[in-house]
C-alpha cells in the first residue's frame, strides 16, 4: 500500500502501480499518453481528444461535467484522475467513496510541473516526467526576454453568448502573463462580461474552446471593441497543463510576436 497527497491536499491510498487508469480530463489524458500509459489507461472523456486513436481504443465515460458514474464503476478502476476546476466536486465525492481518485489543481505552470511530477511518481514513470519537465523548463527560458517587451491587455474570451471571459487566478491568465500580457478582466475567475469593468484591452483573444470560435466572430468583437486588435487562438494552447506545454510555449510566443 502506497499513500498519496494530490494537490487538494487529499490522501490518495493505492495498492500499488495502477494498471486500471481512468482520466476524467483531456489535458491530463494527453499526459498519460505522453508518459507510455496506453496499456493502463483504460477509459477517458468525449472531450479527451489527443491522442485521436485513444477515442477508438478506450471506454467513454462522457463528459468532464457529465460523468456516466456508474460506467465509470463498472470499470473497476485502480486509478481515476481528475481535476478540481474541470470536474464536479459531487462527482468526485461520490467517486472517492469506493475508489483511488487523485485530484490535480492548477493555476500556473509551477502547479502544472507539479502534477506531471506527482503522476510519475504514481505511475512508476518518473525518467518519463522529468524528461518533460526539462523540455517545458527549456522551453520557458525561452520567454525572459518578454520580461523587457511592452505590456500589453488582453481579453480571452471563452464562450460567445452570453460572453464569458477569464479572469483572475485561472492557468489562462497565468500564461498571458508569461508573455507580459495582463488581463485586462480584474475579476476572478470565468465571469461574464456584461458583469464586470473592463480595462481598454489592446487585444481580445478569441479562443477555439470550449467555444469554438471562427472568422467568422472576429467582426462582431471589432465592432465591440474597436481599438482592438481580435486574434484567434488555440485554446489548447492557452489552456491545456499537461505535457502540451512544450507545444504551448512556441505557440504564445508566435502570438505575442503578432501583437502591434
Amino acid at each position: 500500500m502506497k499513500t498519496f497527497i494530490d494537490q487538494m491536499k487529499r490522501e490518495v491510498i493505492l495498492k500499488g502501480k495502477p494498471k486500471r487508469i481512468i482520466s476524467l480530463v483531456p489535458s491530463q489524458t494527453e499526459l498519460l499518453f505522453s508518459l507510455g500509459l496506453e496499456k493502463e489507461t483504460i477509459a477517458i472523456t468525449k472531450f479527451c481528444v489527443h491522442p485521436k486513436e485513444w477515442r477508438k481504443k478506450k471506454e467513454i465515460i462522457g463528459g468532464t461535467k457529465k460523468l456516466n458514474l456508474d460506467k465509470i464503476s463498472k470499470l473497476n478502476p485502480d486509478l481515476i484522475i481528475g481535476n478540481k476546476e474541470e470536474n464536479k466536486q459531487e462527482d468526485i465525492e461520490w467517486l472517492s467513496k469506493n475508489h483511488s481518485v487523485w485530484m490535480s489543481d492548477i493555476y500556473n505552470i509551477t502547479d502544472s510541473l507539479k502534477m506531471i511530477e506527482c503522476i510519475g511518481k504514481i505511475c512508476d514513470k518518473e525518467k518519463q516526467t522529468q524528461k518533460i519537465i526539462n523540455s517545458i523548463k527549456e522551453e520557458l527560458i525561452d520567454l525572459d526576454h518578454f520580461s523587457k517587451s511592452p505590456i500589453k491587455k488582453a481579453l480571452y474570451v471563452i464562450w460567445d453568448n452570453p460572453t464569458m471571459v477569464a479572469g483572475k487566478k485561472t492557468y489562462i491568465d497565468s500564461i498571458m502573463r508569461l508573455i507580459n500580457i495582463n488581463n485586462a478582466c480584474d475579476t476572478n475567475r470565468y465571469p461574464n462580461l456584461k458583469d464586470v469593468d473592463i480595462q481598454k484591452p489592446d487585444c481580445i483573444f478569441l479562443s477555439s474552446e470550449p467555444y469554438p470560435f471562427k472568422k467568422k466572430h472576429i467582426q462582431k468583437y471589432r465592432n465591440k471593441f474597436p481599438n482592438s486588435q481580435v486574434i484567434l487562438v488555440d485554446g489548447e494552447m492557452f489552456s491545456w497543463y499537461g505535457s502540451r506545454i512544450i507545444k504551448a510555449i512556441p505557440y504564445i510566443k508566435s502570438i505575442r510576436d503578432k501583437l502591434i
